[in-house]
This record gives C-alpha cells, sequence and structure tokens, in this order.
C-alpha cells in the first residue's frame, strides 16, 4: 500500500531566471500597489489570501487557476460563501469547514476555481465580518488590482501573451 505514496513522476525543472525574476516584481508590484492603496484611500484592500493570488498570476500565470475569471470570480464566490455562513449560522469549526468546503463546490460549479480564494471563508470567520461591503473592499478590489498589475507585468516582452482567457 504504501507504493501509492511514491509518487510517479518527476519534479517539474527551475524556471528560467526571466520567470523567476516575473514571480519577484509581480509580487513586489502587485501586494505593494494593493497596499498603497490602502493606505491612500484609508480603506481595507488587502488580504492574507491575496499573496498566495500573486503566486499563481506570477510564477505560473498560464495555469487555469491564474486567469482573471478564476482569481476575481473565485475570491468573491469563496467570499460570500464565508459571508453567508456568518451571517446564518455565525463562526465556529464546522462552520469554518463548511465554508471552505461549500466555496469548493460552488468554485468548480462555475469554473473559477482559485485555490487560494479557498481561504476566504476562513477569513472571513475569524475576523467575524458581518457586512457585505466586505465583497467590495477587499475582496473585488484587490482581486481586480491583482489583475490588472497581472496584464502589465505578464505582457512584457512580445513572447508573451496573458490571460489566455476572460470569460
Amino acid at each position: 500500500m504504501l507504493h501509492k505514496f511514491k509518487g510517479t513522476g518527476v519534479a517539474p525543472a527551475r524556471p528560467d531566471a526571466l520567470q523567476i525574476l516575473t514571480g519577484l516584481v509581480g509580487g513586489v508590484a502587485g501586494i505593494g500597489a494593493v497596499a498603497m492603496l490602502t493606505q491612500m484611500a484609508g480603506v481595507p484592500l488587502l488580504m492574507a489570501p491575496f499573496g498566495a493570488t500573486c503566486v499563481l498570476l506570477f510564477a505560473a500565470p498560464g495555469a487555469p487557476l491564474a486567469q482573471p475569471r478564476n482569481v476575481i470570480g473565485g475570491h468573491l464566490i469563496a467570499a460570500a460563501v464565508g459571508l453567508v455562513m456568518m451571517n446564518v449560522f455565525g463562526s465556529g469549526i464546522w462552520q469554518m469547514a463548511a465554508g471552505v468546503g461549500v466555496a469548493i463546490a460552488l468554485m468548480q460549479f462555475f469554473r473559477a476555481v482559485h485555490p487560494p480564494a479557498g481561504a476566504n471563508p476562513l477569513v472571513v470567520l475569524t475576523a467575524g465580518v458581518h457586512d457585505w461591503s466586505f465583497l467590495v473592499t477587499p475582496v473585488l478590489a484587490g482581486s481586480v488590482v491583482l489583475v490588472a498589475i497581472a496584464l502589465v507585468i505578464n505582457n512584457v516582452g512580445q513572447a508573451k501573451q496573458w490571460p489566455q482567457y476572460w470569460v
């Protein structure tokens, strides 16, 4: 039975220097822009799952999970699930577990799977967020800013073209 846990593939090759630099610059620019806008506007636009979103946007931009539909839609769906759980059932262990499970199922149903967004119900429930404006700031505004930064960073150079699709 242990042979099932060995794995059968080989680790992927290391990305080239340009892709590593893109990840570095993208992460700094993406989180930096969202953090600066947070300070300037005095409105919270930053949440922890956006760090993981940057990993996908700038280290794996060709992945389906890193396309705008998935980034924006996934974050909105999962945050909405968290808000429903909080407002209807309150916060607790089972609400957190159900929130993540329901968020995964709905992201799959709507074809907008974005793994970092799976943490959104936990963010909502652990922070005790009840206000539906959370969907606008930080969720929608922050994810749109990250997608906008990715549009610039991921299209530098003639051979690059991102995104692969919008909707």
